[in-house]
């Protein structure tokens, strides 16, 4: 597959957009991440209520399992610091929940972000370069055939420019019915250069 043109100021125009467009792909990602990072910092509450959560958790089981130990009444004032115990496990449960919620927002957002633009720029971008390189690589192919130049020429008396054309030769149609070999030539070169592709 033909990429780049063989005539150097175009190719240095579609090195350029090549360049460009990836930049720009690389800066829409790394402003993904930043949007991402700056959501993820949310977070930081749900970490903190599931750290309370564990740890009220945690105090109240095992004040409730060291006062359920004392003889007769122990069973009695378990109860209350279990009931708490619960109440520490929901809220870090709550805080579980808030942290995932923020992760997949952040994620989501980021990812939106990102393919939007992405996108319109491959749109812009690379719809143009996969047309040339498609439009290159055939003329390419039709110059290697054994009557390709022929084709070529014919082709640029069907798709020419008429100004063109008659700078060619005062009859192109005529010179190229003959086969006047400058002229077809001239012809199928003209045809090359509109495929960014030299003769």
């Amino acid at each position: 597959m033909k990429l780049y043109s063989d005539f150097a100021g175009r190719r240095t125009a579609q090195i350029f957009a090549d360049l460009v467009g990836l930049a720009l792909i690389a800066l829409v990602i790394w402003g993904a991440v930043l949007i991402h990072a700056a959501i993820a910092v949310l977070d930081e509450v749900g970490k903190s209520m599931k750290g309370a959560g564990d740890g009220f958790q945690k105090t109240m089981s095992d004040a409730g399992d060291t006062l359920g130990g004392i003889p007769l009444i122990g069973g009695g004032i378990r109860a209350p610091f279990d009931a708490a115990s619960g109440a520490g496990g929901l809220l870090a449960q709550a805080g579980q929940a808030q942290q995932n919620l923020v992760d997949t927002a952040a994620l989501v957002i980021a990812i939106a972000s990102a393919v939007v633009p992405i996108l319109v720029i491959l749109f812009f971008w690379l719809r143009p370069r996969l047309r040339f390189a498609r439009r290159a690589t055939r003329a390419y192919r039709i110059s290697q055939l054994a009557d390709g130049v022929q084709l070529l020429a014919l082709r640029a008396l069907v798709d020419g420019d008429a100004r063109e054309l008659h700078q060619v030769a005062e009859r192109p149609v005529e010179a190229w019915r003959h086969g006047e070999v400058g002229v077809v030539r001239a012809l199928a070169a003209l045809e090359l250069r509109e495929a960014g592709v030299r003769l």
